[in-house]
């Protein structure tokens, strides 16, 4: 079943692609002693996104007169719910893209000034309203002003205002009548008069998409603050206006007392009503309350029809369903069911007998191939919203698939798979070959290869013309040897020892052939991809035998394949052999075999290429000098040699010096070369054997003064005794004798 609301489709294709403001009303109760809670509800279009309902909106208040705002409050909805929608025809079902969702905003506000003997004001202003608005001007340029005055009077008596109960009806429906009871309450009991109003402009685009300024300007997309009262009505387009807000016959009217809104629409569209109700105290004017709303008109026809999944149509409701061998069918419904759509059942003449299944989607059980008439009924005898579906059910009989294959079981090559599909009730119309391996074909009697050996199961699925399948498998055993032999060695030129691995290309092989291979030296293996290590050189030749699991076999002899160097043997020796720091130049020869480069290492540290070098050794002692050297394939030996660089001494004492300060002769040392020395003393002795001068620093001299700051010694031969120990331990000891002249 499918309710049918076409011409709603139409009108509101451009306008419910972005969500916009379609209506609002604000409400307050006092609380005493200048309390007051506000009440602000918001509606929008939901439907395909667009804006939503603003967090901290600007809500004005003005006091009186003055264009000077009292205060501004920011506030965010405390609860956002979607309003469902309903019309007046239980015959008939929303089309999809209608979405309103209410925001209500409370809030409370203290007036210092109060009772005031002037009003006040509170005003919420927001662009913009539907682009599809039929009866204003530039809606979608065009926003609202939520507005609510709390008269003097209303303050002096601490007066709730009126409440709307319920929200208008979101669609309805054009050429039949509105009864929408547009009624409120008061707290107090006050009169209450109703009225056709219109809505209030406020905003406008300025700042949004498109529209550079500012947008919490007067004509800005949120005013903040809100604009001054008084308030503008909206653009009417003629021939509407307050009093006549759309096209209907009777015209819309609303009941002053009651609030019943009547009237019925002609034409289809959007458009912007409101409705205003006075409250009267005494016949005093306390509070006007101004709903801003659109309602959305369609065109309804209260037809039922009944809808299914089908395959084909034959007619209007006339439905064709095909369906291949099989013991059970389940018909699909396609049609849109509601509360009030609740008696439908199908049924259907099998083997002469008339068959009913209440059932929404039954799945029915058909004797075999054959045509089956059947019917589906939506509340029979209804005029309004009832319907019948008429279905013919053909049953196809289905294909026999069966296929079979040939191929040279030693040889690698092509298999050739031949279709001998039975048809069912129509002609094969696909092939879908799936030959085990991954790989796949369309055509009918394809040709394959294997790249793998195996157990393959090979599958057929056939469809012919009605869509009936049918499935063959079969087991291909698929053991060839390889047409053409292929290994691929990581290395073909090395030093012993050389580990290689040779990768078996050769295909199809698996792990159920026998692989025999002959690496030329002697060694043999039976792994299909081996590693193997030459430990001597030479020139050798590599086998390979295979033999696949039905005893088909192949062998190939690589000749040559594999050469293996000699090893570089690394030596040399170095002249002289007992260098020292007084000479430190030493020759190293190189006297190594099958090197073709040289690089000589002291301590570690990379000194030069050789193969023969000349280096001057920095530092006494033990060094170690390292040869490494290598061939054209990189291959290397090493060759290593301690060489003791010698620390030589040389130490000289004069025997005459003439301390008068002339700067020429006028201290007395000992001079030489003291690499590593440890233990230093030199001492003078006068003849007497008194000590006159004594130092541990072979770099102080005497300078001809007891103890170097004493009395002049007098002139004479003195006896001069150094001794000390040198880097090895060795002792050294000097005596002499020193003339002193002055």
């Amino acid at each position: 079943m499918r309710i049918i609301l076409l011409s709603f489709f139409l009108f509101l294709t451009g306008s419910l692609n972005a969500a916009h403001i379609i209506g609002g009303v604000v409400t307050y109760e006092c609380l005493g002693n200048g309390f007051y809670e506000f009440t602000m509800k918001m509606y929008r279009d939901c439907a395909g996104g667009g804006a939503g309902f603003d967090n901290n909106a600007p809500v004005t208040i003005y006091k009186g007169n003055s264009n000077n705002p009292l205060t501004t409050l920011f506030v965010s909805p405390q609860m956002i719910q979607n309003i469902q929608p309903d019309i007046n025809d239980p015959c008939l079902i929303l089309p999809p893209g209608i979405c309103v969702q209410e925001a209500i905003y409370q809030f409370t506000y203290k007036f210092s000034d109060w009772p005031s003997a002037q009003s006040y004001t509170l005003s919420y202003q927001r662009c913009c309203r539907n682009a599809g608005v039929s009866n204003m001007f530039q809606p979608d340029d065009t926003g609202a002003t939520f507005s609510v005055e709390l008269t003097a009077a209303s303050q002096a008596l601490s007066n709730n205002s009126p409440v709307f109960e319920i929200f208008p009806p979101i669609v309805i429906c054009a050429n039949q009548p509105i009864d929408f009871l547009h009624e409120a309450t008061d707290a107090e009991g006050d009169q209450l008069i109703y009225s056709l109003c219109a809505p209030l402009k406020g905003g406008g685009p300025v700042g949004g998409p498109g529209n550079p300024g500012n947008a919490n300007g007067c004509d800005g997309i949120v005013p903040n603050p809100a604009c001054p009262p008084p308030y503008e009505s909206i653009d009417y387009v003629p021939p509407y206006n307050p009093l006549n807000p759309l096209p209907a016959s009777p015209v819309m009217t609303i009941n002053p007392v009651t609030g019943l809104l009547t009237g019925i629409p002609t034409a289809q569209g959007q458009y912007v009503v409101g409705v205003c109700v006075e409250e009267y105290r005494n016949g005093q004017l306390l509070s006007v309350i101004r709903r801003d709303f659109q309602f959305n008109v369609a065109s309804c026809e209260p037809v039922v029809f009944a809808d299914i999944k089908e395959d084909s149509l034959l007619g209007p409701q006339d439905y064709l369903i095909r369906a291949c061998q099989t013991s059970e069918i389940t018909l699909i419904n396609e049609s849109t069911l509601n509360t009030f759509l609740d008696d439908f059942y199908w049924q259907f003449e099998i083997d002469g007998n008339l068959q009913q299944f209440p059932e929404l989607e039954p799945t029915i059980t058909f004797p075999g191939p054959g045509t089956y008439n059947g019917m589906f009924l939506i509340n029979p005898g209804s005029n309004a919203c009832g319907d019948t579906a008429f279905v013919q059910v053909e049953i196809y009989t289905d294909p026999t698939a069966e296929f079979s294959f040939f191929y040279d079981t030693c040889v690698s090559g092509p298999v050739f798979f031949i279709d001998n599909t039975t048809p069912g009730s129509g002609p094969i119309a696909e092939w879908q070959w799936d030959f085990g391996d991954g790989e796949v074909s369309g055509f009918d009697s394809p040709t394959h290869i294997y790249s793998e050996s195996g157990e393959k199961w090979a599958v057929l699925n056939v469809v012919d013309v009605y869509g009936c399948a049918g499935k063959a498998i079969k087991k291909v055993s698929y053991f060839p040897v390889p047409a053409l032999i292929l290994v691929s060695p990581d290395d073909t030129t090395s030093c012993p020892p050389a580990t290689i691995t040779f990768t078996n290309l050769s295909s199809p092989i698996d792990d159920t052939y026998q692989v025999i291979w002959d690496f030329g030296d002697g060694s043999v293996d039976t792994v299909i991809s081996p590693v193997h290590t030459y430990e001597t050189d030479g020139l050798f030749s590599v086998g390979l035998e295979i033999i696949s699991p039905i005893g088909c076999q192949t062998d190939t002899l690589f000749k040559k394949l594999i050469s293996i160097k000699k090893n570089p043997i690394a030596n040399f020796h170095y002249s002289p052999l007992f260098p020292s720091n007084l000479n430190p130049e030493i020759a190293l020869i190189d006297s190594s075999l099958y090197a073709t480069g040289w690089d000589y290492y002291l301590n570690g540290k990379r000194i030069g290429p050789g193969p023969n070098l000349s280096y001057s050794m920095p530092d006494t002692g033990w060094q170690e000098l390292r040869l490494i050297v290598s061939n054209v394939l990189g291959c290397r030996d090493t060759a290593v040699q301690l060489i003791d660089v010698i620390p030589e001494f040389r130490f000289f004492l004069p025997n005459a010096f003439t301390p008068n300060f002339d700067d020429t002769n006028d201290f007395f040392g000992g001079t030489g070369i003291l690499p590593g020395y440890n233990g230093f003393q030199m001492q003078v002795w006068d003849r007497w054997g008194q000590l006159i001068f004594e130092t541990d620093s072979p770099y102080e001299y005497w300078n001809g003064l007891y103890r170097n700051a004493g009395q002049e010694a007098p002139d004479g031969v003195y006896v001069c005794l150094v001794h000390f120990t040198g880097p090895r331990g060795e002792p050294f000891e000097y005596k002499g004798f020193v003339t002193l002249m002055r």
